[in-house]
């Protein structure tokens, strides 16, 4: 074994290394993915194959020569599932074992970590010595130690912030670790797009997923800046009934953990604080914001946010004379108040007739908002630091098309799911209105980012027909902006957090002085 180890020359651990010890790839063995004396998976194996395959790091599986056929068929149907390395690697030959990923992976650019059990714990030290960063997983149980060379996990999903911690160590304060919080398939579909890789990006970002699963203090001790969706972890809103109170908003355990944190580490970095978001989650609050663009309109195009009225009964007495007062005729679009995170929050309808306001079915207190003729066509507006972008989506028909689709003698309301269904009209009704104003938009954008105090949002338009006056009908926090190419959008996301992080920076050290 001496022998072989000695054939690990610098040269060969300067190929497998890149130049540099920070990780890019990740080898499984077979005993940290299978439980033990069964044929499946460790719970939360494929999620971790999954998310260091969309991180931008290397990965494979590892198996012995002594495994079983069945499980061994299992492994590689994981590997080819998630479209990751399976290898077979003779812990008797170290060089063999090296010389077996290297024919695969080449020059990954470079370090390897091999997650191993503490059965393999012995062997794994030899690879050690040829340059591969060893993590071995504790199946045994007790507490996690460090030594000069390996560190110890207790779970799977400890690896991510192990690997976080091997890269700022290589990197120094050259990086800038991301932190982010977000419902698992939010994570995915943002990672898979190349948005969360956690080796560092050409701008020096890198990023690491938090997992209330974990305790929370020690990972956001490795982080620099925090990416939330906060969104995704509220359990209940409370609504003040007051705009000089704010809402009561009760986020899941490890959201609220987060909360804390950062209130009491004042100086810590969030992309954009909980505070600054509340807003966008009380369309009455959002609709008087918006009233503030007339700011914006100096000449030209107005924009402008919809008319609209806030109700908590609709059998109120002076309910016709507030609906005419607030400038709003028939058909209206009735939306909850509460814009998000609560199970109803996408429930509406559009109204043809005063008397089936009574009986509508959209929870209260709502807002009721002008229905805009728009040409069936929606501009969305993905706001990312500095840039702006948009895309340009079908939207729902003008009132005419509607009345048909309720049949011209009932008019019954139209109630959906805004994120489920809509009433849209066909290719014959599409009318394409190319008459945005861009500049005007984008003043706006800046406007709301101003008054918002947001970094990443996003905002729909709609363009009355007859008019062509804008109308900014919803505003939402950290979108999917999947319309946006990745090439485009994925360094727009990345540049818009390293100012915010510089500028925090900057700010603290005005600070201090």
């Amino acid at each position: 074994m001496q022998t072989a180890i000695a054939g690990c020359s610098k040269q060969r651990e300067r190929e497998m290394a890149g130049g540099n010890g920070i990780v890019r790839g990740v080898i499984m063995d077979e005993a940290v993915v299978l439980q033990q004396n069964q044929e499946c998976l460790q719970p939360g194996a494929e999620s971790l194959l999954r998310k260091l395959r969309y991180s931008g790091i290397r990965t494979g599986i590892s198996y012995g020569p002594g495994l079983s056929s069945r499980k061994v068929s299992l492994l590689k149907r994981m590997a080819n599932l998630h479209s990751v390395d399976c290898f077979m690697l003779d812990a008797s030959s170290t060089y063999a074992a090296i010389h077996e990923v290297m024919l695969s992976w080449h020059d990954i650019g470079g370090s390897i970590l091999y997650l191993v059990s503490n059965e393999k714990k012995d062997i794994s030290l030899e690879l050690s010595n040829c340059n591969w960063l060893i993590t071995v997983l504790n199946t045994e149980g007790g507490s996690s130690c460090e030594s000069s060379s390996i560190i110890q996990i207790n779970r799977l999903d400890e690896l991510p912030l192990t690997i976080c911690h091997f890269n700022r160590k290589e990197t120094g304060k050259n990086v800038t670790t991301v932190g982010y919080v977000m419902k698992p398939s939010r994570q995915e579909d943002f990672a898979k797009r190349g948005a969360f890789p956690m080796y560092p990006t050409k701008n020096g970002l890198m990023f690491l997923p938090l997992t209330f699963e974990l305790p929370l203090s020690p990972q956001l001790q490795e982080v620099d800046i925090v990416l939330h969706k906060a969104t995704d972890e509220i359990l209940s809103i409370e609504l003040s009934g007051s705009s000089g109170h704010p809402n009561k908003i009760t986020y899941t355990r490890g959201m609220q953990e987060l909360k804390c944190y950062m209130d009491h580490h004042v100086d810590f970095c969030v992309i954009d604080p909980l505070d600054n978001i509340y807003p966008v989650l009380d369309r009455h609050k959002i609709q008087q914001i918006l009233l503030g663009l007339e700011d914006v309109n100096t000449s030209g195009v107005k924009i402008r946010g919809p008319h609209f009225l806030k109700v908590d009964d609709f059998n109120e007495p002076d309910f016709l004379q507030r609906l005419s007062k607030a400038k709003l005729s028939l058909p209206s679009i009735v939306k909850p108040q509460v814009a998000c995170g609560v199970p109803d929050a996408h429930s509406m309808a559009i109204v043809f007739k005063v008397e089936d306001f009574k009986d509508l079915s959209v929870p209260l207190p709502a807002v009721i908002q002008e229905y805009v003729n728009h040409s069936s066509i929606l501009y969305k507006f993905y706001v990312l630091g500095e840039k702006v972008f948009y895309a340009v989506k079908n939207s729902t028909p003008n009132t005419d098309t509607l009345m048909k689709l309720c049949g011209s003698n009932e008019l019954r309301p139209l109630v959906f799911d805004s994120l489920k269904s809509l009433p849209t009209a066909n290719e014959k009704e599409h009318r394409v209105n190319e008459r945005i104003d861009h500049d005007r938009v984008r003043d706006a954008a800046e406007w709301l980012m101003r008054n918002l105090g947001l970094t990443i949002f996003g905002f729909d338009v709609v363009i009355e027909e007859r008019s062509g006056e804008h109308v900014i009908v919803d505003v939402n926090y950290l979108p999917s902006f999947k319309e946006v190419p990745d090439d485009v959008a994925i360094p727009a996301l990345w540049d818009a957090i390293k100012r915010k992080s510089e500028s925090r920076r900057t700010q603290r050290e005005e600070n201090k002085c």
